[in-house]
């Protein structure tokens, strides 16, 4: 009976299908997407150097940008060197223990992004619409308890997804179609009812798009920033029109070849976009540049 596979073949390991099973589309993958990684890491830390080195620009706005800096690196080091390793190993194995971990940490920071960008946002609009206040509207005393508070719920989060993941059984067949351990393509493998687990993708993942996104329009809209802010809007919209693209939509409507696509765009190029997004047109952090790379001119003559 199906109780007794349920009982019988819970799996300690999967594996990782990857990409594609393209086999001549491996090596040529693998070093474009080292080639993101590296280039998404330089930028992240460039980023968070030149913030934590220049006085001027300790304030709100970077205040959020340096803790997301801090969330993508985070980020894309959960989730970008174990999908490289599908590039160059037969068999992607991940430990049932090692999948409940990237699961959680990717939850983690995933939500933890989506709040900091409307927090981001909401800066924005506060620094255009009321200048004269935004010391105190923005005040250590007010950022600190928000970003307090994006971080709880990004743990919330986690917690409640690998908390669902966990109580299910999954079957002998623990091949998963994906490059990294994520919500849907392991339900497939379950051999338990899934339909708490979907409940809460739809109901969570909903109000995780939903709010943010609400925020940050409204903001940037009141503002009248869209011309000002119009690459951060492209980010955003990215960010989270893949993520609703994958979590909101019926798993019968959205083959799951898609769905990898899908979020490689919020895995891999949002954290890419950001740090280029939020500096190069960004006037401070290019003065911030040039007095840092000058100091060490300076101080490194021959």
């Amino acid at each position: 009976t199906m109780k007794t596979v349920a009982e019988n073949s819970s799996v300690t390991e999967f594996i990782l299908e990857g990409l594609t099973n393209h086999q001549e589309l491996q090596i040529p993958l693998f070093f474009l997407f080292l080639g993101f990684y590296v280039v998404t890491v330089v930028g992240i830390l460039s980023l968070i150097t030149l913030t934590g080195l220049n006085s001027h620009l300790h304030n709100p706005t970077y205040f959020f940008l340096y803790n997301l800096s801090f969330i993508d690196f985070c980020y894309s080091t959960v989730i970008t060197p174990k999908m490289l390793m599908s590039f160059v190993s037969t068999k992607n194995i991940i430990s049932y223990a090692g999948c409940m971990t990237q699961l959680f940490f990717f939850t983690f920071f995933a939500v933890s992004e989506s709040f900091i960008l409307s927090a981001m946002a909401y800066d924005c609009y506060v620094t255009i619409c009321n200048p004269l206040v935004y010391t105190a509207t923005m005040s250590p005393q007010v950022c600190l308890p928000i970003l307090l508070g994006l971080y709880v719920m990004g743990f919330a989060r986690a917690m409640a997804h690998t908390a669902c993941m966990g109580r299910l059984t999954f079957c002998a067949n623990n091949l998963v179609d994906h490059f990294r351990c994520d919500i849907l393509p392991h339900l497939e493998r379950s051999c338990t009812s899934t339909y708490v687990n979907e409940l809460v993708v739809f109901v969570v993942v909903g109000i995780d798009i939903g709010v943010p996104t609400a925020t940050i329009f409204i903001s940037y809209g009141r503002s009248k920033a869209f011309s000002t802010c119009s690459s951060h809007i492209i980010a955003v919209s990215l960010f989270f029109g893949s993520g609703a693209f994958m979590y909101l939509k019926p798993s019968s409507l959205l083959p799951m070849n898609l769905g990898k696509v899908s979020s490689l765009f919020y895995t891999i190029v949002v954290p890419i976009l950001n740090p280029l997004i939020y500096s190069l047109r960004n006037k401070d952090i290019k003065i911030a540049m040039k007095k840092t790379l000058s100091k060490k001119s300076l101080s490194f003559p021959f």
